[in-house]
């Protein structure tokens, strides 16, 4: 695919994610983080997780600081998840749209991060449809102020892979004998390369990447993973199946790709496209679903499907991430 070639996520600049004694300072990206540290980052998410019939984990670990969630691109379960676990953690929350916002008038990005430190603001959630803006902001707050990667274009989503590999690992502790299928359109997958950075690192038995042709990753992208442009033998061996969200604007109409029910007959996961597996695959889709075309209700609400506690999780990982960059900022701080 012509266009994949200009997907390639950027190389990591600016300033180190991790502090010297090992902690998060930013969450830009999953690329480079050791598996120690994505380890701990679970370790601490699970003990903020609580059964469902229980009231939320609570704590006053960020009492007196304010967490501004800046969301220029638009977003619900994402936004509403990190606004539950700051406040859940005692921070006062500050929530931008940038329909409301000076943005709009032609105020710079930067002119609106100096504004909010000028209000004490101390972590920025940041989610923007352009290529660098969470690390640019990153490399331009002060030092006592950390910034977390809501969502980058098509490149990066880390919160996202990281509730996955929770979602996962806590289903199948033997994370090391899991083969995982990823299923969808790769190419412009924010949330593929977050998944694939997260599992690779913590060492999964097999990556299967699954698409059809306009939609597979260019091959310089994840050597360790193997890839399949037919649905039948990239998940005939999967223990769990991650179907991606499939854009409507981007298939509808494009002759070049399939329509929308012609992928759903062909790469949609489906009761009928199930009994390809040899297994009973774990399922899971990041959301939005689009049901009746990556997948449909049957597996979306089965007994297999851990769509629901991927949701219930992210949570739980979005307050062991602020947790641990506000700790880190006392500390370097010297508070």
């Amino acid at each position: 695919m012509a266009e994949a070639a200009n997907l390639a996520p950027p190389a990591a600049s600016g300033h180190s994610q991790v502090d010297a004694t090992g902690r998060l300072r930013h969450l830009i990206t999953l690329q480079g983080l050791s598996r120690e540290t994505i380890t701990r980052i679970l370790d601490a998410a699970e003990q903020f997780l609580a059964p469902p019939e229980h009231l939320a984990v609570r704590s006053n670990v960020m009492a007196g600081r304010t967490v501004a969630n800046l969301f220029f691109e638009p977003s619900t379960r994402t936004r509403a998840s990190f606004e539950l676990a700051a406040a859940r953690l005692g921070a006062d929350v500050l929530n931008l749209d940038v329909k409301t916002s000076s943005r709009k008038k032609g105020e710079s990005i930067l002119d609106t991060i100096y504004t909010l430190e000028a209000m004490q603001c101390d972590v920025f959630v940041v989610r923007d449809a352009a290529v660098g803006v969470p690390q640019m902001i990153a490399d331009a707050v002060r030092p006592g102020v950390a910034v977390l990667n809501a969502g980058e274009a098509h490149v990066n989503h880390p919160t996202q892979g990281l509730l996955d590999a929770l979602t996962l690992r806590l289903a199948r502790p033997d994370l090391e004998n899991v083969t995982l299928a990823i299923v969808g359109d790769l190419a412009h997958s924010r949330v593929a390369r977050s998944a694939y950075e997260a599992f690779n690192t913590l060492g999964i038995g097999a990556i299967h990447l699954v698409a059809p042709d306009g939609m597979m990753l260019d091959e310089h992208e994840y050597p360790n993973a193997q890839r399949f442009n037919e649905l039948a033998p990239g998940i005939e061996q999967a223990d769990a199946i991650m179907a991606l969200r499939i854009q409507h604007e981007r298939i509808d109409g494009n002759e070049s790709l399939l329509s929308s029910a012609d992928y759903h007959e062909q790469f949609g996961i489906t009761e009928r496209n199930l009994k390809l597996c040899r297994k009973s695959p774990l399922i899971m889709h990041p959301g939005p679903m689009n049901r009746g075309v990556e997948i449909d209700t049957f597996c979306a609400d089965g007994p297999r499907s851990l769509i629901t506690e991927q949701v219930r999780n992210g949570v739980a990982i979005r307050m062991a991430l602020l947790a641990e960059v506000d700790s880190s900022a006392r500390q370097n701080h010297g508070e």
